[in-house]
């Protein structure tokens, strides 16, 4: 197999990637950034695509997908009081906007 070549992931590791990555996009990352990342958190998560055999499941470490909103906590919590207004009220209209 290729490098690069994502035909041994499942189909739930596709989408995971698809979803992960449309949420880098929506914050501005460039497209080909965004699919980087992605299937780096995926492989972090999965441990690389999955591979057939009995016994080689593995539970899912979760970390990796949680890393990002503590990162984007820590630094909001360093700016001042108006621009943290500011972007909790960008992200609230964003929201808003996606439907959730």
């Amino acid at each position: 197999m290729a490098r690069g070549s994502k035909k041994k992931y499942t189909a739930k590791q596709k989408r995971k990637a698809a979803h992960i990555e449309e949420g880098y996009e929506d914050r501005g990352t460039s497209k080909d950034e965004a699919e980087r990342r992605a299937w780096a958190t995926v492989n972090a998560m999965d441990r690389g695509g999955k591979k057939s055999g009995s016994g080689r499941g593995k539970k899912v470490n979760k970390k990796p997908a949680k890393k990002g909103g503590k990162k984007g906590g820590k630094a909001s919590a360093a700016r001042p009081k108006a621009a943290r207004k500011a972007s909790a009220k960008k992200a609230a209209k964003t929201r808003k906007r996606r439907g959730h």
